[in-house]
């Protein structure tokens, strides 16, 4: 264990539920970690609220006020580099990094998906295996490289389809499962208990 707690940004464009979770691992001791910034581009989210309530600095971005994507890039890089980040945190940021921004994290950048990669790929991974017809879908954490949806796999988890599942059902229970496996990745990765080698990802235990 790092006699340090290791910086993470979070980045959030929604409600900011897995935030959250983020959030309160810390505040009980499950995850050894300072949560120093929070990077949103959607003024109207919620995770902007919950960050005021628990006193996380924010960094509010919009992208159309860059003349560039990299413009945009440049500026949280900076920000990000102020606050001495060593983990970025993706939990719903609803833009896709460039293979620069990726480069200048490099094995530092996790992401959380509601499918079992690489079934289901894009912003709408519930809903696509729900209208599909699977009869089992999941949740997983992943690397990010300069492809979407497509680094090392961190964790995956499944979620077998009920009888009478329903689009919402099935959301719910993706959601309480993000909850938990995504801060115990994390702790993986602030613990230095995960080695990147190609395309798969090892855990070393204790």
């Amino acid at each position: 264990m790092p006699k340090n707690k290791m910086n993470i940004a979070v980045f959030a464009s929604g409600q900011g539920t897995n935030f959250a979770a983020i959030a309160h691992a810390i505040k009980k001791g499950a995850l050894k970690a300072r949560l120093c910034l929070l990077v949103c581009d959607n003024p109207a989210a919620g995770v902007l609220r919950k960050a005021r309530q628990i006193r996380v600095k924010t960094l509010l971005v919009r992208k159309e006020a860059f003349p560039t994507k990299a413009a945009f890039e440049r500026h949280i890089l900076r920000h990000l580099k102020e606050e001495n980040i060593e983990l970025v945190v993706l939990a719903g940021f609803m833009r896709i990094l460039s293979a620069t921004f990726v480069r200048a994290y490099k094995g530092r950048i996790l992401n959380i998906h509601p499918a079992l990669l690489p079934s289901f790929r894009g912003a709408h991974g519930i809903k696509d295996a729900f209208e599909f017809g699977v009869k089992v879908t999941g949740v997983t954490v992943h690397f990010v490289n300069e492809l979407v949806d497509h680094g090392p796999i961190v964790l995956q988890e499944p979620v077998i389809m009920r009888k009478g599942e329903t689009l919402s059902s099935l959301e719910a229970r993706i959601h309480r499962l993000e909850h938990k496996l995504y801060p115990e990745a994390i702790r993986l990765f602030v613990e230095g208990r995960l080695k990147i080698k190609g395309r798969k990802v090892r855990v070393i235990t204790r």
